[in-house]
């Protein structure tokens, strides 16, 4: 099986830069930074492993969801060659819309 490139959205680039800031106000720059990088490692397992999570066909074809440690939803879609990270939604956000 030929991995797939991983491709970060500029909407969840922003997300994530998002994160950050709020995290390092309520924490420290650290420890925000651990918990992005924590993220991406996770979002980079995509390349091999990329039909994981719950087809959400019903809300966007091809679109793909999945939690990370139980307070992030990534929403993703996944080609032949790339899987796209589209968002990544903290908390209780309300993903299905922003989509």
């Amino acid at each position: 099986m030929k991995p797939r490139d991983i491709v970060f959205a500029p909407e969840a680039r922003a997300d994530l830069l998002s994160l950050y800031e709020w995290i390092s106000v309520k924490a420290s720059p650290h420890v925000a930074m651990t918990y992005i990088d924590r993220i991406e490692r996770y979002c980079s397992g995509f390349d091999l492993a990329s039909q994981r999570g719950h087809a959400r066909d019903d809300i966007r074809p091809g679109l793909r969801k999945i939690g990370f440690e139980r307070r992030v939803t990534i929403a993703f879609t996944v080609t032949d060659q790339a899987v796209t990270i589209l968002r990544l939604f903290y908390g209780g956000q309300n993903w299905e819309e922003d989509v």
